[in-house]
């Protein structure tokens, strides 16, 4: 049998694929509101990757909270509702098992904002703008009379 094509990080595309789809069925669970929990429900909870175990049985769930500050409550709250969720995620995907729920902060965020600070700090942003072109010489109108 032949091995999936590894992405950069050494993950095969099948990997990839199916915590893509694992990822479209938590955010649609959550989305439309199907939790019974008042700390999901006030905020606004994106899921932003799902990483899965190479044997398929463990899937780690990276979200953030949008609209709340207090990611760790939303990740116990999403954590006490893991055997609901991993029972939806069973019905929407077709895989021989469906993955534990494993839930963590994506600090992806905060990463890109410290990123973003730096990049606009006036000593760095001087050396981030592109030198202007050269004028191109202009052809003298003697030389095209030869």
């Amino acid at each position: 049998m032949a091995r999936a094509t590894p992405d950069a990080q050494g993950r095969s595309v099948r990997l990839l694929r199916i915590g893509e789809q694992v990822r479209h069925a938590l955010a649609e669970v959550i989305g439309r509101g199907d939790l019974r929990d008042e700390m999901i429900a006030r905020s606004l909870v994106s899921v932003s990757e799902v990483r899965m175990s190479p044997d398929l049985r463990h899937a780690t769930v990276f979200i953030k909270a949008l609209a709340n500050n207090d990611d760790q409550a939303i990740v116990k709250a999403l954590a006490g509702h893991a055997k609901f969720l991993r029972g939806e995620v069973a019905r929407r995907l077709a895989t021989k098992y469906t993955p534990d729920l494993r839930f963590r902060v994506d600090e992806s965020f905060e990463a890109s904002a410290r990123i973003e600070a730096v990049l606009k700090r006036p000593a760095i942003a001087r050396d981030l703008i592109p030198p202007e072109p050269k004028p191109a010489p202009l052809a003298d109108e003697h030389d095209d009379a030869d």
